[in-house]
């Protein structure tokens, strides 16, 4: 009923001269925000333990104790085409340097992808990894 309704509207319009004004631009496509829950345990730093929430969307919301940085930072993935949540390589060169025992878990959806992804700092990739994703993750001193 509706869409006889609006169909009818559109042809009135177009007889009455008022369709001269151009199409309508296209509905942007809604995508749902990114969600992503990130567990952090064996930091050294009560702080930065525990399980946090993000959502970033227009507005950056959830329990992340830096959510609005956050975001900030996984938009410059996402428009560098970089998935910062892809496992260090396993035939990668990494130096052997012991960062600690922090660990992280991060699971959720971001770019539309589904995200399952371990975080450690056992060696110098994982290290790197884990600080080039600062501030979704926490800075931990060494």
């Amino acid at each position: 009923m509706l869409r006889r309704l609006a169909l009818a509207t559109l042809a009135t319009a177009a007889a009455a001269g008022t369709a001269g004004l151009g199409p309508l631009p296209p509905l942007p496509l809604l995508s749902p925000p990114d969600t992503l829950t990130v567990t952090i345990a064996e930091s050294g730093r009560p702080a930065a333990d525990g399980t946090f929430e993000l959502t970033c969307d227009d507005r950056a919301g959830g329990t992340h104790p830096d959510a609005e940085d956050a975001c900030a930072r996984l938009a410059e993935f996402a428009k560098e085409g970089v998935n910062p949540f892809k496992a260090v390589p396993q035939d990668a060169f990494c130096t052997q340097i012991y960062g600690g025992n922090a660990v992280a878990h991060v699971t959720g959806t971001w770019q539309g992808r589904r995200i399952d992804a371990h975080f450690s700092r056992v060696n110098g990739c994982e290290i790197d990894r884990w600080e080039n994703l600062r501030p979704f993750l926490p800075t931990l001193g060494q």
